[in-house]
């Protein structure tokens, strides 16, 4: 046997050596040069050694190889050193392909982007058949491309469309998908089986060789001169681009790749895909993506935010006050966690209505054949449906889901503490009522903490803890684990009106319909909204929140501003709101009426809107229009920072993207700042200011770093 640091290597009677790929001191196996400096002499000994027939490579953890270490790619610096690397790692690849003998993927756990780049580069790949088990080449989420071989063995072995949709939308397939698909050539349903099998295909196929390296080889379905693959890759920029709308050059790249890999041989095609990952590399859209959805959510993961010293947590029963939306998503994916759950409404049709919404999602989830009956019922059972606060006697959590209301939301609290032990957490699912003045309903106010879901619960990635003046870090270290037990990313906030996300988010809207007030077509300014990269644009996702709500959160503000002696600036979409609103009644998609007229699934714009403001025979051009969207928000979330109401650079960025949608390419509020330069964002802002109004002033941590020439960073 051969013992290396990153694997074992046992040859067995037949010569046919199994390489266990075992990395030392990390939890999943990765591509750097720990694993590839020992595998390119294994590759040489293969060349050379005849005793040694063939190879079959298996992880020893759980999963196989999850992708390339993203820390040795942001150490690159220049474009020339990305392709010298990419070229590099695909040479060994390419070696260990045409040396004559079998060499066989035993996939005994998920293998991700550099992982099944290294699967797609051995003869045959069979795989365990578990629900856990996943393949994908993501890589175009961090606004990157496949660089070890994918953008070209995929197409030879599936053809070029179905890889078009695999690698530009970073697609996880199952097992057996990509079994249907071509990418996996068997399933094993044991671990023994599954070395067995691969031992077996080694035997049958003494002489193997790659289909692209056999003469006559044809490209399934046709190359990039086929009139059928034309048709297709004629309409495959606007199809990528039309939720992109050109914000992520990686998707451009890799079709690049596909349509000119596919006209060229297999060696010529991957340096083409090697110079295409070198751009992506150095292009600031990966920089923005790799350094907040990589190493600061691994860091926020990790507890960045987290009070230290304490011990780990685990809620085991959850109380839920209110089975509406969110109350009713709160419940699903508490149960989806193993987590029991009480959920308590004022009736048990109520109760019973809030439950059903987790029957409705798993019912979806069966007939697309993602879940079982059994898995089904289980998580059902787990959900107590109730009246009686009386039923919330053993909780350790309780999260309050009702409505925005100082005195509906007092009631709960003195109720649920009137038999909750004293030990519980008590939560507030509010959305913007500060949380300390929420607090002075409670008997044991460091026992109470804000947890701030968003709608849809079961879909939307983020909860927002916001710590009360009084929230002991115990109480918040225990809503910290409860938010990574449910799977969810948490950030802390400090208290404030609005917090930080529904603060921040409320900028974006509110300058689109001050634009509509202004005379900006309403059709611009969505447009504008998306191509800025925002998931929605403005006036639609109003519609979404509901102007009713807006306009009593609006009131609420007022009203608790006023009992300090402290007034509201107004804002210039005060008026619109109000108008279209509550003058006009267009209370948004509920109703099926706001800034949009809504017919089933399709809506449209209400044409009365041109006549209520009517558009300005100049239009302003559409970066200035993106400018103000984007600048309002950034400029509002540092303040935040700099007023202390989020605590870090990391969950400030987190929260903006998995929050409220903050374009992601954008890597973020405060990283749209660094990108950009401190310098010039001020510059920028004072032009916007002086033509729109004093909200664009810059922030004056803005201010003060572009004098320092510093940035944001934790």
């Amino acid at each position: 046997m051969t013992h290396t640091q990153a694997f074992t290597l046992d040859i067995d009677a037949n010569g046919i050596g199994l390489v266990t790929i075992d990395m030392p001191g990390r939890a999943m196996n990765v591509l750097n040069p720990t694993l590839t400096a020992p595998f390119a002499e294994l590759v040489t000994r293969l060349e050379t050694d005849d005793a040694l027939k063939g190879l079959v490579i298996t992880s020893g953890k759980p999963t196989f190889i999850v992708g390339a270490d993203i820390d040795q790619l942001t150490q690159i610096q220049t474009a020339d050193e990305a392709f010298t690397l990419c070229e590099e790692l695909k040479a060994m690849m390419r070696r260990m392909e045409k040396c004559g003998k079998p060499v066989v993927a035993a996939l005994n756990g998920t293998a991700l982007g550099g992982g099944l780049e290294l699967a797609l580069a051995c003869h045959a790949r069979i795989a365990l058949n578990s629900p856990k088990l996943k393949l994908g080449l993501p890589e175009v989420k961090l606004g990157l491309l496949p660089g070890g071989g994918g953008t070209q063995r995929v197409p030879r072995l599936i053809g070029i469309q179905k890889s078009f949709e695999l690698i530009t939308q970073g697609k996880e397939l199952s097992a057996t998908k990509a079994k249907e698909l071509g990418l996996v050539t068997e399933l094993a349903d044991t671990p023994d089986e599954l070395i067995a099998k691969a031992k077996a295909w080694c035997a049958a196929n003494p002489k193997a060789a790659a289909p692209w390296d056999v003469k006559g080889f044809r490209i399934p379905g046709g190359d990039s001169k086929s009139p059928a693959v034309i048709q297709m890759l004629a309409i495959a920029p606007s199809m990528a681009n039309a939720k992109a709308h050109g914000n992520y050059p990686a998707i451009t790249h890799i079709m690049s790749c596909l349509f000119e890999g596919c006209l060229l041989d297999f060696d010529a095609a991957s340096q083409v895909e090697s110079r295409y990952f070198a751009a992506c590399v150095v292009s600031q859209v990966s920089k923005n993506l790799i350094g907040t959805l990589w190493h600061q959510l691994n860091a926020i993961k990790k507890g960045q935010s987290r009070p230290k010293g304490l011990p780990a947590s685990q809620v085991r029963k959850v109380g839920i006050l209110g089975a509406g939306m969110m109350g009713a998503g709160i419940a699903y994916v508490s149960a989806k966690a193993g987590i029991d759950v009480v959920l308590l409404d004022t009736t048990q049709e109520n109760a019973d209505k809030g439950k059903a919404y987790s029957q409705g999602l798993l019912d979806k989830a069966i007939s697309r054949g993602k879940s079982t009956t059994d898995k089904r019922d289980a998580l059902l059972s787990r959900i107590h449906t109730t009246t009686s606060y009386a039923d919330l006697a053993d909780c350790d959590l309780v999260i309050e889901a009702v409505f925005e209301d100082r005195a509906i939301k007092a009631a709960c609290t003195q109720q649920a503490e009137a038999v909750i032990p004293a030990t519980a957490v008590y939560a507030s699912n509010t959305s913007t009522l500060p949380i300390t003045g929420l607090a002075q309903a409670s008997a044991r106010p460091e026992h109470f903490i804000g947890l701030h879901f968003f709608s849809p619960v079961d879909k939307m990635p983020l909860v927002e803890i916001i710590v009360g003046e009084q929230t002991s870090d115990e109480t918040l270290a225990r809503g910290f684990d409860y938010v990574l037990q449910i799977g969810k990313t948490p950030i802390v906030v400090n208290d404030s009106r609005g917090f930080y996300t529904s603060r921040v988010f409320a900028t974006y809207v509110m300058e689109g319909i001050a634009m509509l007030g202004e005379g900006v077509h309403p059709r611009s300014i969505e447009v504008a909204g998306l191509k800025a990269g925002m998931p929605m644009p403005p006036l639609a996702l109003q519609d979404e929140v509901s102007l009713s709500l807006s306009l009593h959160i609006g009131e609420q503000t007022r009203k608790d501003l006023a009992a300090e002696g402290k007034t509201v600036p107004d804002h210039p979409a005060n008026a619109v709101l109000v108008n279209i609103g509550a003058t006009h009644q267009r209370v948004g998609k509920k109703a099926g009426k706001g800034f949009y007229d809504y017919n089933g699934k399709e809506k449209t714009l209400w044409p009365e809107l041109t006549r209520l403001y009517p558009p300005q025979a100049t239009q302003p051009g559409q970066q200035e229009l993106i400018d103000r969207l984007m600048f309002i928000q950034a400029n509002e979330a540092a303040r935040c920072y700099e007023e202390k109401v989020v605590r870090s650079v990391a969950d400030t960025n987190i929260g903006s993207i998995f929050g409220w949608g903050f374009a992601p390419h954008q890597g973020g509020a405060l990283q749209f700042i660094n990108a950009m330069g401190a310098t010039r964002f001020v510059a920028r802002s004072r032009e916007l200011a002086q033509r729109h109004g004093a909200r664009f002033e810059p922030a004056a941590i803005i201010v003060r770093m572009a004098q320092e020439g510093s940035r944001f960073e934790d």
